[in-house]
């Protein structure tokens, strides 16, 4: 298995100039923003995605 994927922008400023952090498994750094946050997974919904159908498109 190939490692895990990295975030694509920040959450918080949504630049791209992220680096990984050496505090915690997961976490990366921000150089725009200085924020640092970490991601982790949950694992899977036992029901999945329910969308709703309301019977027309939208717009």
């Amino acid at each position: 298995m190939s490692e895990r994927a990295a975030p694509f922008y920040c959450p918080y400023c949504g630049d791209e100039d992220l680096r990984p952090s050496e505090q915690n498994h997961g976490a990366w750094e921000c150089a725009a923003c200085s924020r640092a946050f970490q991601l982790k997974f949950l694992g899977l919904l036992a029901r999945g995605v329910q969308r709703a159908e309301t019977g027309g498109d939208r717009i």
